[in-house]
């Protein structure tokens, strides 16, 4: 590895260092407003409305449901929905948490770009019906449905006049039959969760906005305006 490679490398671990201690406040103090980031940035019409697996988690104790707007069409956004995972372009949130310290993709990677019912939705390197996520079900650049035995994650996209507004929900059960697992779910969903999801979808964003804006560039050829 080069020295210029080397010294990449170690400003991007201590950014992601940096993004970590940032969001620590939120990590801690996230049980003390639950009831306001549990629906961060949706409308109540986006709380109360239906979502694909709405059906599938059944008692789910932590429902969740986030929103923002994104100035770009849907099928801008899309893509980087796809590709997400552990080992594959990241979860656009706390790399040095979710990713091994991989940086997130910051482009769309083409060999991602399949998606199929039952593929893996990786959360570690090694993905396992217990902890990975798998894709259920979907409809192109309008909605996404992974699953989980104790736990659903959906996507909406919504095209407005100026863009998009994407929604997601989350709903898990505690299944105490399995206390460590159920003590650990309860760490991460009630702790970790609206950090995690606020950064990640605040990194959508900005990928999907910065990607449209190189297409836009792209377009406006001087000796061919559109």
């Amino acid at each position: 590895m080069t020295v210029r490679a080397t010294s990449r490398r170690w400003a991007e671990l201590l950014g992601q260092v940096g993004d970590v201690l940032s969001d620590v406040p939120a990590f801690l103090t996230a049980p003390l407003y639950r009831r306001w980031h549990l629906r961060w940035g949706a409308t109540a019409a986006e709380v109360s409305a239906s979502f694909p697996g709405d059906a599938l988690v059944p008692g789910a104790q932590f429902r969740a449901t986030r929103a923002i707007r994104i100035e770009a069409p849907p099928e801008a956004v899309w893509p980087w929905l796809v590709q997400v995972g552990c080992s594959r372009a990241g979860w656009y949130s706390n790399d040095l948490l979710d990713n091994l310290a991989r940086p997130s993709a910051t482009m769309i990677v083409p060999e991602l770009q399949v998606l199929d019912v039952g593929q893996w939705v990786p959360m570690s390197p090694t993905p396992t019906e217990r902890t990975a996520l798998k894709v259920h079900s979907f409809a192109a650049n309008e909605w996404l449905l992974w699953t989980k035995a104790d736990s659903t994650w959906s996507w909406m996209l919504t095209p407005t006049d100026n863009g998009t507004r994407l929604v997601t929900r989350i709903r898990a059960r505690y299944d105490w039959r399995h206390p460590l697992t159920a003590a650990l779910s309860v760490l991460l969903m009630e702790f970790g969760d609206f950090a995690m999801i606020r950064r990640m979808l605040r990194g959508i964003k900005v990928r999907a906005e910065a990607s449209r804006g190189r297409d836009h560039a792209v377009c406006q050829d001087p000796e061919h305006p559109v």
